[in-house]
Formats: structure tokens, C-alpha cells, sequence
């Protein structure tokens, strides 16, 4: 395996490559003093193993390795620091280890012991892939991943804002975003350098979830921006909005479709993690599945199927409660079913929410209509 090694203090950077030396098991590819001369030589030479200093001046560790895993994210890092109180922070942003300075062969075979033990995993991994395997993003309700090979697999999120930030990415996905954008939304109160460090401990922890799950989706990075990108990967929201449609249904065979889409929408988009920024988003989308739910319904009323019709309305009133138009097709499936007394009692609930919760009375149209049918 290739390594190179970037550290703006010379003495250590010739120590650490006379201990690699020494050890055997790694090529020494390059020694740097700067983080963009280490990338220049990743933009035109491969190296699996990237030693890298996290205190250095014009580019520190930890932006470099952002630029890293655009340029390759097979390139495994280990970070160096002279601090101990960076210590736990750098082991949580990397994949495979951190050196403490002055670094010992003893504590340094024991990283490459790791590199070698994670090696042999991956190799393994990428034997046992199956082909029949599919997997799905969930949006809405609740943000989950699902993966038909193992059904019963929960999704165990580090930290809730690494949650956050991914559905923010998700929720803006094949979109950059600034950096500072996403630090203004997850982290608002904190100071922006330590949000920034945060970001960068998040998006490491993002990638490793995804990484476990073995999904196809991309966390990227260019020019201080972010962005999310997948393939061989479903997402429900966009299956719900690319199957949306808000005319009246004229077969059965459009009825079935629109109804394989409508179940999609489990409840609202990320109904249980209260985004803000989100929040115009589920209204859009619960708005589409109301009206297009609403259409299924006026076609199975018209199909003679008010029992279908009136369990579609009843939740649709969860949703809507206010909504005159849901409550006259209620009634309506009340009286096809020749249920006055269910209609009677629905209606008066009807009127009962609207002048506790509002203040006002049915629509005279409305109102006059249901007096004419009792």
C-alpha cells in the first residue's frame, strides 16, 4: 500500500517516514509540508493511506481531508497532533486511527495492524454483495433508511444533528450548499468556528453510516459547499412527487396506480423531527397528497365503493379536520351507504369543531344540502 505523509513540521515529518521506513509495510509515495502540496500530488498519483498533520497553517487537517475524499474516498486517513485535547475529536473524524507526537513504533504498528485488519474487512465485504439487494431512503413520517436483505435492521443515527444534516442534504439533494448555510440552520447559537469543526465531525460520522449500510450516496464536498447524490437508491418523496397526479381518475387501472402512489405517504414529510426549514416543504407535499387522495375518493364514491371512500376521508379529516370539501364527501359515503344516522352525527360533530375551534358555521351551500338529504 502507498502512503504519503503531510505535516508542516519538518523534524516530525522525517521521523515519522524513518519509523514507516523502518516498519516495511507501506511505501512512502511523498513527504509534504503543506496540505496543498499533499493534494496536488493526490491529483496525480493514487496513494491508499494519507498520514495527516490536523494543526497546520493555511489548511488544516480537517478541511484538508474533506478535499481528500473528493479527490478519492477509498484513501484511508490517519491524523496527527501534538495536542491531546484534539485526540478524541480527531479519532471521531476518521475511518482508521489518530498519532499522538511524538509518535513511538510501538503505537504506530498498531495503526498499521488497523489498516491491514480493515483492509482484509472490506475485501470480505465487497465478496459477500448481493445483487438482489434494494435499498430505500425514507422522508416521510419519519427519516429512515430500509434494506430488503435485512428487513429488520434499525438505522442508528450518531447524534441527532448528524441526522439533521443529512435529511437537510436529502431534502436538498444535487444541490450545493454552503457550508455556512448548513452552520447557520443545525448550529445557529454556536461560535462558527467550533460549528465548523462540528459540521466536519458530522459529515465524517454521515459518511460512516452510509458506509456501513453499504448505500450508494455521496456526501460531497467543492469550494466550501456540500452536497448530497445517490444512485441504485429509492427515495420516497420522489417516487410520491413523480407519481402525482391531481385530475379526476377515469379507469380502475389509473385508480390502482395512483394508489400504489398515495401509499407512499405514511404521514407528513419529516413529521417527527420538526425542522423548521422543512416546514414548507410538508405543507406542499401534504397539501399534493390531499388533493390527489381527495380525487380516489370522488371516483370511488362514483364507482360505488363509499365504504373505500369514507376510510380514505376519515383520514383525510385527521389531516384536514376543517376542510368543507372532505366533510361533504364523507357525508356523502354516509348516505350512499344509507347510514343517516352516521351522517347526522358526523355533521353535527363537523359543525360543533368548526365553533370551538374557529368560530364559525358551516357554509350555507353545505348546510342547506345536508338539510335537504335528512
Amino acid at each position: 500500500m502507498k502512503a504519503i505523509l503531510i505535516d508542516d513540521e519538518k523534524p516530525a515529518l522525517q521521523h515519522l517516514g524513518r519509523l514507516l521506513a523502518k516498519d516495511g509495510r507501506l511505501e512512502i509515495s511523498g513527504k509534504y509540508t503543506s496540505a496543498r502540496l499533499g493534494l496536488q500530488h493526490l491529483q496525480q498519483e493514487r496513494a491508499d493511506i494519507v498520514f495527516l498533520d490536523i494543526g497546520m497553517p493555511e489548511m488544516n487537517g480537517l478541511e484538508a481531508a474533506e478535499h481528500i475524499a473528493v479527490l478519492d474516498r477509498s484513501i484511508r486517513v490517519v491524523y496527527i497532533t501534538a495536542y491531546s485535547e484534539y485526540a478524541i475529536e480527531a479519532f471521531e473524524l476518521n475511518a482508521i486511527d489518530y498519532l499522538l507526537k511524538p509518535v513511538t513504533s510501538q503505537r504506530l504498528g498498531k495503526t498499521l495492524e488497523r489498516l491491514e485488519s480493515r483492509e482484509k474487512q472490506s475485501a470480505r465485504q465487497a465478496e459477500s454483495a448481493t445483487e438482489a439487494r434494494a435499498l430505500s431512503i425514507l422522508g416521510f413520517k419519519r427519516l429512515e433508511f430500509l434494506d430488503t436483505s435485512e428487513p429488520g435492521k434499525k438505522l442508528q443515527w450518531r447524534t441527532s444533528k448528524a441526522q439533521q444534516v443529512f435529511a437537510l442534504l436529502l431534502h436538498n439533494r444535487g444541490q450545493w450548499m454552503l457550508k455556512d448555510t448548513i452552520v447557520d440552520l443545525v448550529w445557529p447559537d454556536f461560535r462558527p468556528e467550533k460549528a465548523v469543526t462540528n459540521l466536519h465531525t458530522t459529515v465524517y460520522h454521515i459518511r460512516k453510516l452510509l458506509k456501513t449500510w453499504g448505500m450508494d450516496v455521496l456526501v460531497e464536498f467543492s469550494q466550501e459547499r456540500y452536497r448530497l447524490t445517490y444512485k441504485n437508491v429509492s427515495f420516497d418523496v420522489e417516487e410520491f412527487v413523480r407519481g402525482w397526479r391531481g385530475t379526476p381518475v377515469e379507469t380502475d387501472q389509473e385508480w390502482a396506480s395512483r394508489d400504489k402512489v398515495l401509499s407512499l405517504y405514511r404521514g407528513d414529510y419529516l413529521a417527527e423531527h420538526h425542522y423548521d426549514w422543512a416546514e414548507p416543504k410538508r405543507k406542499e407535499l401534504q397539501t399534493a397528497y390531499v388533493q390527489m387522495a381527495l380525487r380516489s375518493a370522488e371516483y370511488e364514491l362514483g364507482s360505488a365503493r363509499p365504504r373505500e371512500a369514507l376510510a380514505r376521508l376519515i383520514s383525510l379529516q385527521e389531516i384536514d379536520p376543517y376542510s368543507e370539501d372532505i366533510c361533504r364527501l364523507v357525508l356523502r359515503s354516509y348516505a350512499d351507504q344509507g347510514d343517516f344516522i352516521g351522517f347526522r352525527k358526523h355533521y353535527e360533530k363537523y359543525k360543533a369543531l368548526l365553533h370551538s375551534e374557529l368560530g364559525v358555521h358551516p357554509g350555507s351551500l353545505i348546510d342547506s344540502w345536508v338539510q335537504r338529504v335528512l
